[in-house]
């Protein structure tokens, strides 16, 4: 009976863990936003990357991943974007994980500043390589998703910035360590 309870416990605590780090990225995106004014399609700068990065360098790739995909699909879903929620699930995702692999990669559990920045700088061409895909699947054209890869550039650099401070900050209080 007590291991079903740990277990239990475990199950929660991981569920509620989850769903507070998707809630986090969901607000993140849709209060700390600003349309870039590039193009029609230019992008949309918000927070909700950086907080992406810090869930994955924080808690690994499965819930930076469920936590990217999540919370930046239901910000699509609601605010007029809804086209791009499924490539948004895809990539975002796809994005949250190899950061996180990538930071939790031989037991660093995300604690080597020089591997957060290294996973968070690898994981951009593949969001860039995502939206760039959408965008030709939504316009039919190869070449209107290349106005939009300056702003998606600005979203990263702009989260990196923000996100490895935040997590050097984080892993020095126990609970992250």
């Amino acid at each position: 009976m007590q291991k079903t309870t740990s277990y239990s416990n475990a199950r929660t605590f991981n569920l509620i863990l989850t769903s507070m780090l998707i809630a986090l990225v969901f607000v993140a995106t849709i209060f700390l936003n600003i349309k870039l004014p590039i193009t029609a399609n230019g992008g949309l700068v918000h927070l909700g990357t950086a907080m992406l990065f810090i869930a994955s360098i924080l808690f690994g790739p499965k819930k930076g991943a469920i936590a990217g995909a999540v919370g930046m699909g239901l910000f699509d879903l609601i605010s007029g974007w809804t086209l791009w929620a499924p490539f948004t699930i895809l990539t975002r995702g796809l994005q949250g994980y190899i950061v996180g692999k990538i930071a939790w990669s031989k037991g660093r559990n995300g604690s080597s500043n020089g591997f957060n920045l290294f996973a968070t700088i690898i994981s951009v061409p593949v969001m860039l390589a995502g939206y760039y895909i959408c965008e030709w699947v939504l316009f039919s054209s190869w070449i209107a998703p290349a106005a939009s890869i300056p702003g998606n550039i600005v979203q990263n650099v702009v989260g990196i910035c923000v996100a490895i401070p935040v997590c050097t900050v984080l892993k020095k209080i126990p609970f992250f360590k």
